[in-house]
């Protein structure tokens, strides 16, 4: 009983793991679509420069 309980509860593990992965990389997708868009999009600066979006 115990053997099967611990595969079943690996199995769960794995599960939320693959879960999580697959949300994690939707997001990195998402970030870097915002960060491209924000790049090409950026406004120009007053002395003729291109003006940075993010502070850092």
């Amino acid at each position: 009983m115990v053997p099967l309980l611990l595969v079943l509860l690996l199995a769960l593990l794995l599960f939320g793991a693959g879960f999580a992965l697959k949300v994690l990389w939707w997001v990195a997708l998402v970030v870097l679509v915002v960060w491209l868009v924000g790049f090409l999009a950026r406004g120009t600066h007053p002395s003729g420069g291109r003006n940075r979006w993010y502070r850092w």
